[in-house]
């Protein structure tokens, strides 16, 4: 078999050359809106609108320092979502949303009518989508704030500056919508839990990753809130080391008992007996129930089967993409080989060291117990039910944007 090809490499990730290298100020937390704060945090949310400006926690920094970054152009939102200043698949839906908003805000502040305007927010989602390829949440923000520009450009009277107000304001209800949906996986992921469980996470799926409380780490959060006494082996994530940088940081914040372990020690870990129930999130899960996140969730899932331990996936029906029919069909990004090389700019391989550095792999459908929505929890046969999942949300999110495009249309009469 030949040898895969290296990926092209992403350097140092230097910061945006907008801020001559430096991160931006933080706002005061008093002087923010309510809806750019964590609540499980106690921080601000990874990605949140400030004074006309997207503002994102740049979580390449953490747990050493917390830095945030800014961004005013379509362009320095995709690089953010590409060099991972944003990341975790509703985190980078989000951004992608707000990123639609500054395309047309910047076409009408030059002097753009309606169709100039609706054109720069498609041009915006084409440039995004482009930035990581995975991630189906991306896809789905975006397409859905472009159906919407489209939507409001044809109401009679429509201008385009009610229309790019209307852009933020859906931008903003994308966000708490996610909170919602995180809230309604976290309680029916908690129901699955027995007490005094011994949970195994991988990566971070929490509060940075989403806009907040998180998927897999939201069920965490609503056990440990419900006083189930539970604690969590964190994998540490090679090569970024999400677990160790940021889901032990969110846990150690929120007081939930937990250890770090190196990746390989959790096999071993369930094969003592250790690990009650395993839960991850996803960014992308294919009709049949394939399941795409980080590296090293498919070796997690194999010793959870073979150990008899239970492995749910906890998506938000967004990440279900029922046009892809099987986990062959879903892209994987390959990443900088830097990214193994070095750790924090340390370098720990051979300069000239090949690397294969897939961010994803597939867990195959008959590896997970269940997959647990906002809607409830889908068993096998998944291709059965996580349609029914998918076109209930749908069905409730078209529902209530009728609704709105009715008001509009009636305030517009």
């Amino acid at each position: 078999m030949a040898a895969p090809a290296a990926a092209a490499s992403s350097g140092s990730l230097p910061k945006l050359a907008t801020f001559a290298g430096e991160p931006v100020a933080k706002p005061a937390m008093d002087a923010i809106p309510e809806r750019a704060r964590s609540l499980a945090t106690k921080t601000y949310r990874p990605v949140f609108w400030h004074d006309d400006m997207l503002f994102l926690i740049d979580q390449r920094a953490l747990p050493t320092d917390f830095e945030l970054t800014s961004c005013n152009t379509v362009a320095m939102v995709g690089e953010c979502i590409n060099l991972m200043v944003v990341r975790g698949a509703p985190a980078i839906g989000a951004a992608g949303a707000y990123g639609l908003v500054i395309g047309a805000r910047k076409a009408l502040s030059d002097g753009g009518d309606l169709a100039a305007v609706v054109a720069a927010a498609k041009a915006a989602k084409v440039e995004l989508d482009a930035a990581r390829p995975t991630a189906v949440n991306l896809e789905w923000a975006t397409a859905r704030m472009a159906a919407i520009a489209e939507a409001l450009a044809g109401i009679d009277g429509m201008t385009a500056d009610r229309l790019t107000s209307t852009l933020l304001t859906e931008a903003h209800e994308l966000c708490d919508l996610d909170v919602r949906t995180n809230m309604a996986m976290s309680r029916f992921g908690a129901d699955l839990v027995p007490e005094g469980a011994n949970m195994l996470h991988h990566c971070n799926t929490g509060a940075l990753a989403t806009i907040d409380f998180g998927t897999a780490l939201g069920v965490i959060y609503e056990c440990h809130a419900q006083g189930k006494g539970v604690h969590v082996w964190v994998d540490e994530t090679r090569p970024r080391l999400q677990g160790a940088r940021l889901t032990a940081w969110e846990l150690m914040r929120a007081g939930v008992p937990m250890h770090l372990i190196a990746d390989g020690a959790s096999g071993g870990l369930m094969r003592a007996g250790k690990v009650d129930v395993v839960v991850f999130g996803a960014d992308r899960v294919a009709a049949n129930g394939d399941t795409a996140n980080k590296i090293g969730t498919y070796t997690m899932c194999c010793a959870a089967r073979e150990n008899g331990v239970p492995a749910y996936a906890v998506v938000p029906t967004s990440t279900i993409d029922l046009t892809v029919p099987t986990g062959e069909g879903i892209p994987i990004e390959e990443r900088s080989g830097d990214e193994v090389r070095c750790i924090k700019g340390a370098q720990v391989a051979p300069e000239d060291c090949p690397v294969f550095n897939p961010a994803f792999d597939v867990t195959p459908a008959k590896m997970i117990t269940g997959i647990i929505t906002e809607m409830g929890v889908c068993y096998p046969p998944f291709a059965v039910s996580l349609r029914k999942a998918k076109e209930a949300a749908e069905e409730a999110i078209k529902a209530e944007w009728d609704a709105k495009l009715a008001a509009v249309r009636a305030g517009s009469a």
